[in-house]
């Protein structure tokens, strides 16, 4: 199956590294027109090398409105992909505030703000879109000392539910994907701890993590004109482990 997002503009959040940065450089390679969005100007840098047509865009998603101002002066976005998301993992008992204002400032907040701005955009243009919400095999099922990433990935899908009704009489497609462990900078933590890889890899029944490619082939998939009447739906990533 050939995916094409000839003619698309497509905005990714947290595109500096991992599973956003890959996307961007497969969006340029299917024809579209990729916007990477990301805090950390030096990983952007970095992008524009490795792929000069991206074009990029320096931004701290847990800064309300001078995310809004940036995203407001991208232009017309056929596509979002909100990527971005902070990892953290405590106990609840130990769960700090920082960290739940850190976890629901990006991962929830972040996401909604986004997707608001892009998603008037579209319904102002007339033409639909499409919104794809990042979240997580955490988001269907928990872990032990996951509470705050948990919780707001599991708002994340439910938002994804909401915006799916709202925004579908507008020709506007919302899904999440959500993945297993990927071993990315942002879970270096887990994945490069024997004993917790081990014990996270015994529950997926395919016994392996997903790789990048498996996560952004299932994206791109839900860009593209191919999932035309799939909206609403958390599609996991994750070797079967959700059901379990």
């Amino acid at each position: 199956m050939e995916i094409s997002l000839a003619g698309k503009r497509v905005l990714i959040t947290g595109a500096g590294r991992g599973i956003g940065r890959a996307l961007a450089i497969r969006v340029v390679a299917c024809g579209g027109h990729a916007i990477a969005l990301s805090r950390t100007q030096e990983h952007l840098d970095t992008l524009k090398a490795e792929c000069p047509s991206v074009e990029t865009v320096a931004c701290d998603l847990s800064d309300w409105e001078a995310t809004r101002s940036a995203v407001e002066a991208l232009g017309p976005v056929d596509c979002l992909v909100n990527n971005a998301g902070a990892f953290i993992f405590e106990p609840f008992l130990e769960a700090r505030k920082e960290s739940l204002d850190t976890i629901f400032n990006v991962n929830f907040k972040g996401a909604f703000n986004v997707a608001q701005v892009i998603a008037r955009g579209m319904v102002e243009r007339g033409k639909g879109g499409v919104i794809i919400n990042m979240s997580s095999e955490l988001g269907l099922r928990t872990i032990k000392g996951g509470a705050i990433y948990c919780a707001s990935k599991a708002a994340l899908d439910h938002l994804t539910r909401v915006m799916t009704l709202e925004l579908g009489p507008k020709g506007i497609r919302v899904n999440c994907v959500n993945p297993t462990l990927v071993e990315t900078d942002m879970s270096r933590a887990v994945w490069e701890n024997p004993d917790t890889a081990e014990w996270i890899r015994t529950r997926i029944p395919m016994g392996q993590f997903a790789s990048l490619d498996d996560v952004v082939s299932a994206t791109l998939f839900l860009l593209s004109d191919h999932a035309a009447m799939i909206s609403g739906v958390a599609l996991p990533v994750d070797g079967g482990a959700t059901a379990r």
